[in-house]
């Protein structure tokens, strides 16, 4: 269960757990997309993990093999902890505040998800009884991408206090070592070269460059300061280290307030004067508005946010409150990252070694997409500025067209297991659909023309040099590994299949609206004809003894894995058993096909997806924080709601009740889109198929009303769902849609109400392996009737 108190708008630590500290420096981040902070305490120690993150900001490292093969990639990619602008000291009376010393009377963290700030209240007695109360808020700004800033406040309790403060900036701060090689411990040890520093009354700078990948860094902090009494202050620095410190005599209930700005800049190619004079002007333009400035603008960014993302939950205050939690990092992740990618820990932790995957495209930008489309648009731009790595990657490949990188952070491949990097070529056809969503959802031509043309074009080129045509005229593609890492190089995998014939589908749609435009690119009639006719001769493997589909090629012929003889303690199995049993057997670590009945469900039939459903459910271990919301949406397509309303349960709370005993190293941003996806794409029964907006919503017993917004076109659609009927609305203009399958033409002042058919599951509910069903929370509900 949870540590913190369910509330519908914040996070709050009502007292400090050492031993959790990693967990809560990532729940308590903060970012834009383009910096982020971890929520690490203020005076720097104790700490889980140290981090302060620029979005892209990387290390290059090699990559180790015991035997080397064609097309490895050769060099890694690592983001770095940069220069950490975080830390204040604190000295009481010639004493450090550390709460691991003296008394700790209270503490309180709370992240506050309608100002976007991280508040901290602290009582503490020094060793030698000296009381002080201690109060600090800090925000990475929405407006500024540049800013952060800082409010800290000292105030004695019952006796005059010697106070001393300690602002800093610190490069190269030590860290746990990342990793056991060698090789990558020198390169990220002390990653950053020092290339200049200043200090000059409360202002301070560090300019930095990193060794291999050649970056440029510079990082500067501005103060201001208020008291009832004289404060002495000075600020020195060196090259990995500045200080500025204040110094005062503080009565009983005088406060010593003190405001920080922060501000970081980095590029691969301006010169150190050009990044010395971009954070100084971004201090200055901090200051212009102050601190008040600051914490307004940020509440402005978010109401508007809110009021076209929020989702409520009547009936669990628990989902409630994840659900929120999860939307406000999700916005956090990309609201300034602009053109720069999202990574799957965002900018909360070094999990994953900060690599972009995937999950940026399947999960979380369908979230983004519905409720920030900018940010959205922002992610598939970065796709297209590395769109030459791609190619290159392609050549040497012997394909054509794009090859997109399984993991990277700057577009270069930087997976060094070729089974589950380089073979999963479904990456290409996810950021094909994610382009194809966007389009559909904002009407946005000119990225169409623009970005989005291109990014198909190139990845329909891959689809068609990696498959083929049998003797038979039917499209193959082979030796491939499907979203399920627990079956690699398989061939027809359903989900990449699936997903190709939309991606070529959609290259020969766009390159006939702007003909002009794809000839630029090379395109003609007779490659959009092979395009279409490979989509259309795809090869989707079924069993038809079993009347379910096969994940990939013969799956279901595999021996079943013995479930009944696994210990608990054996999963994640990858954790206990060799990857080639691993992908001989019908064991599924995360949902594969089910995915694809998500994503592409207007390639199957209701009986066919209940059918598929069960047959993988019961299959289906979980090892992966990304199956669970994408279970929920599918279970409660096929009519069990309870079991889709569990599933939830673990996609929301991954991170908050720290599921995977793992949040310390960052949080799963597909898990917590997966959170709004199991929400509204399953209960609110949410498709866009083709541009067609469809709901088939449903709740479970255990949730009363649920009411979500969408953003579509420009316009914002308002649906709430209740037990026995749905309601539509919208705040201007007028959406098309379907609802259980009827049209439905809903028209700003005029909502439409439809009800929602009881439901009919065609399949018992699935039993999963044992030991791994979802955990069931109860709780008592009054239904309307």
């Amino acid at each position: 269960m949870s540590v913190f108190p369910v509330e519908p708008w914040a996070v709050r630590e009502t007292s400090l757990d050492i031993d959790t500290l990693g967990q809560t420096e990532s729940l308590f981040s903060l970012s834009n997309g383009h910096i982020g902070l971890r929520g690490n305490l203020d005076e720097g120690e104790p700490f889980g993990l140290p981090g302060t993150y620029l979005n892209s900001f990387f290390e290059e490292r090699p990559l180790p093999y015991a035997e080397a093969g064609y097309g490895f990639p050769e060099e890694g990619q690592t983001i770095l902890n940069v220069t950490n602008g975080k830390v204040f000291r604190l000295l009481v009376d010639d004493e450090p505040f550390d709460v691991r010393y003296g008394k700790l009377h209270a503490h309180e963290r709370v992240l506050d998800l309608r100002a976007g700030t991280l508040l901290r209240d602290v009582e503490w007695s020094s060793p030698a009884g000296q009381r002080i109360k201690v109060r600090t808020v800090r925000l990475v700004s929405l407006e500024q991408r540049s800013v952060a800033a800082f409010l800290y406040e000292v105030e004695p309790v019952d006796q005059p206090a010697r106070v001393i403060v300690q602002s800093e900036l610190v490069a190269n701060e030590d860290v746990p070592t990342p990793s056991k090689d060698p090789r990558v411990a020198a390169a990220l040890g002390h990653a950053l070269t020092a290339e200049g520093h200043y200090a000059h009354d409360l202002n301070a700078q560090l300019l930095h460059r990193t060794n291999a990948s050649a970056l440029r860094l510079g990082a500067e902090m501005d103060h201001e300061v208020e008291a009832p009494v004289p404060v002495r202050s000075h600020t020195e620095s060196t090259e990995d280290w500045a200080r500025t410190t204040f110094a005062c005599e503080l009565q009983p209930g005088q406060r010593l307030r003190i405001v920080k700005y922060l501000a970081y800049g980095w590029s691969s190619q301006r010169s150190r004067q050009a990044i010395r004079d971009q954070v100084h002007g971004a201090v200055a333009g901090a200051r212009l508005g102050g601190w008040d400035g600051l914490v307004k603008a940020q509440r402005t960014y978010l109401d508007q946010f809110w009021a076209q993302a929020d989702v409520e939950v009547e009936g669990d205050a628990e989902i409630q409150q994840a659900v929120r939690f999860a939307l406000f990092h999700l916005m956090q992740a990309g609201a300034r990252a602009e053109a720069r990618p999202i990574a799957a820990k965002g900018l909360t932790g070094r999990g994953y070694d900060g690599h972009v995957f995937w999950d940026t495209e399947s999960f979380v930008l369908p979230v983004l997409t519905y409720t920030h489309p900018q940010v959205a648009r922002d992610g598939l731009r970065w796709r297209h500025d590395t769109l030459d790595l791609a190619r290159d990657r392609a050549r040497q490949l012997g394909l054509k067209g794009a090859t997109f990188p399984w993991r990277t952070i700057r577009g270069q491949e930087c997976s060094a297991y070729w089974p589950a990097g380089t073979a999963g070529f479904h990456v290409n056809a996810d950021i094909a659909a994610a382009v194809v969503r966007y389009v559909q959802a904002t009407g946005d031509v000119q990225f169409e023309i623009d970005h989005g043309l291109e990014l198909l074009v190139e990845t329909a080129r891959l689809w068609r040099s990696l498959g083929h045509h049998d003797r038979h005229g039917v499209f193959h593609i082979d030796g491939v590994t499907g979203p399920d890492e627990y079956s690699a190089i398989a061939d027809d995998n359903v989900y990449t299949n699936l997903m190709a014939q939309l991606n070529l589908r959609s290259a020969a749609d766009v390159a006939e609206r702007h003909p002009d435009r794809a000839r630029e690119f090379g395109v003609d009639d007779e490659e959009i004809s092979s395009w279409r006719d490979a989509a259309a001769r795809v090869h989707l493997p079924y069993d038809h003894e079993l009347g379910v589909h096969q994940q990939s090629a013969n799956f279901t012929l595999h021996q079943e894995w013995d479930f009944a003889n696994t210990p608990k303690e054996h999963y994640p199995l990858l954790l206990h058993y060799p990857y080639f049993d691993l992908y001989r057997r019908q064991v599924v670590k995360q949902a594969d096909l089910v995915l694809a009945m998500h994503w592409r469900g207007d390639a199957f039939t209701p009986e066919e997806k209940a059918r598929n459903f069960h047959y993988y459910d019961e299959r289906t271990v979980r090892d992966s924080s990304l199956s669970a919301c994408t279970q929920a949406v599918m279970a409660a397509e096929v009519g069990h709601t309870e079991l889709a309303y569990d599933y939830l349960g673990e996609a929301a709370f991954v991170d908050l009740y720290d599921l995977q005993h793992n949040a310390g190293d960052g949080l799963h941003m597909a898990s917590l889109a997966g959170t709004w996806l199991a929400i509204v794409a399953g209960f609110g029964g949410m498709r866009d198929y083709g541009g067609e907006l469809s709901f088939l919503p449903r709740l479970p017993a255990r949730m009363n009303r649920l009411r979500f917004a969408l953003t579509i076109h420009g316009d914002v659609l308002r649906v709430t769902v209740e037990h026995g009927h749905a309601t539509y609305a919208v705040d201007q203009g007028e959406v098309r849609l379907r609802h259980h399958g009827d049209e439905v033409t809903v028209r700003a002042g005029t909502p439409v109400t439809r009800p929602i058919p009881e439901p009919h599951p065609s399949t018992p509910a699935p039993l999963q392996p044992r030991g791994r069903a979802p955990h069931r929370r109860e709780r008592e509900v009054q239904v309307p009737g």
